[in-house]
């Protein structure tokens, strides 16, 4: 009985084991990166404001990326440090729309991402 008893004990050990390796959490942001729980409760917080025109959407969605990556890199969050912001890949007369949705989504991202809210 003790037999048997302990191969049980072994194959529950065994598959619990491999439904952990093979599970993913429901609040993965990436590849072995965990984000914080109020990150994945709040949706809609990366949709920017309806009141901006293509660049400054373009650039919002840029801003949200570029506080991830700082975040996933364990990097302080400065929008002054990202070169998407400081050399923005768009025409010149779109560069202050660029540049005024980045700022505001890496705002937003860091609010989320660091702070949580």
């Amino acid at each position: 009985m003790k037999k048997i008893a302990g191969i049980w004990m072994a194959t529950a050990v065994a598959g619990a084991c491999f439904l952990s390796v093979g599970a993913k959490p429901l609040h993965a942001a990436g590849e072995g990166v965990m984000a914080p729980l109020s990150y994945m409760q709040d949706r809609g917080w990366e949709e920017p404001p309806q009141e901006f025109d293509e660049v400054s959407r373009k650039g919002f969605h840029d801003g949200i990326e570029g506080a991830r990556k700082d975040y996933d890199n364990h990097r302080r969050p400065d929008v002054n440090n990202r070169d998407e912001f400081r050399h923005p890949h768009v025409p010149d007369h779109d560069r202050e729309a660029y540049r005024h949705g980045f700022e505001r989504g890496y705002q937003v991202g860091v609010d989320h991402l660091y702070h949580g809210h």
